[in-house]
């Protein structure tokens, strides 16, 4: 038996993408497959999502780049971040599209001007007489999320700044502007969080007609009684007032289960249960309400344990949370569904 099974649905993916297609109307869908897809898998979600109509992949880095161009070659592939020398020598090799925010505009190589509208962070103050390499304008909404107001700020900002040019394609939206500003939409949007079924806003996906595309199984590895005074775990932060029955999950910090993330609820056959005690490295415990066998199954995350709860309970975003999940082989298996 495997210490936990990550399960990735890309029939939620795809109806994620149509979501987001109709939203979006005209508007070209992008999707954001950067740190491996959210830690989903980039290579089959990219699949997927451009299955159903994408039109882009979008990344951080060229070396995510470069496996995503070998498995689809043809698609656009938008390298997001700062590029070395070297960099820009693959990128041109491997036909890919790169955002640009200083006045050196690399030759052979597609380019989309980055301007900076108030996300304070990568993007040019204004915007240059676009050379033959420059095919599209962007810029990048702080506040989509949390602050609507000051995210049409930006918008306003981007229309001024690039109304001459609207022979390149324009794009600022986010998964929260492409599904609640509709005019950040412009020639595309760049969506990621709301692809895998996640809220930008950490509410329950459904409000946005969005279904989490990862479930995290794993299962009782010991089951044990503690005695009044008696404690698990580190520090002996949980100490029983009576007596309890405690289960002990094969998964801990090591594997993307945060360590703050005590006093979240899990679900242990199917019955919602809180965890107890410090999160150790490899290893929970979760209050029980009687003995279960060993193996009974406990759902970490999905079957309605949302990733937006536990950000909650840790102090977080679920994008921090999904895309720290350790899917590799040594500590968990992995499953791709798709119907």
């Amino acid at each position: 038996m495997h210490r936990s099974e990550i399960t990735i649905d890309l029939g939620a993916v795809r109806r994620n993408v149509r979501r987001l297609r109709s939203v979006l109307g005209r508007s070209e869908l992008w999707a954001v497959v950067k740190a491996d897809g959210y830690g989903h898998g980039a290579i089959d979600v990219a699949g997927a999502v451009l299955g159903e109509g994408a039109l882009a992949l979008c990344v951080a880095t060229v070396p995510e780049a470069l496996p995503l161009r070998r498995e689809f070659p043809g698609v656009r592939i938008l390298v997001m971040g700062p590029t070395s020398g070297r960099e820009i020598a693959q990128a041109r090799d491997a036909d890919l599209d790169l955002a640009v925010w200083d006045e050196a505009v690399p030759e052979g190589v597609r380019v989309h001007l980055k301007l900076d509208t108030g996300m304070g962070r990568w993007g040019l103050s204004e915007l240059p007489a676009p050379p033959a390499e420059v095919v599209g304008v962007m810029s990048h909404l702080a506040t989509a999320d949390s602050d609507p107001d000051f995210a049409r700020v930006q918008i306003e900002r981007f229309e001024e700044a690039t109304a001459a040019h609207q022979n390149l394609i324009r794009h600022v939206a986010n998964s929260a502007a492409a599904l609640r500003v509709p005019e950040s939409h412009f020639d595309a949007a760049r969506c990621g969080i709301a692809v895998y079924g996640l809220s930008p806003f950490g509410e329950p996906p459904a409000v946005d007609g969005l279904e989490p595309v990862l479930r995290w199984d794993s299962h009782l590895a010991q089951v044990r009684r503690l005695e009044p005074g008696e404690s698990t775990g580190y520090r002996r932060a949980f100490v029983a007032d009576e007596p309890t029955w405690i289960g002990i999950v094969p998964v801990g910090y090591a594997d993307g289960f945060r360590r703050d993330l005590t006093g979240a609820q899990v679900r242990v056959a199917g019955e919602a249960r809180r965890v107890v005690g410090v999160v150790s490295m490899d290893a929970l415990a979760v209050e029980l309400d009687r003995e279960l066998p060993i193996g009974t199954p406990v759902t970490l995350v999905g079957h309605g344990v949302l990733l937006e709860d536990h950000a909650r309970v840790a102090g977080t975003i679920n994008y921090e949370l999904a895309s720290r999940i350790e899917s590799g082989p040594t500590r968990a298996r992995r499953v791709v569904l798709d119907a």
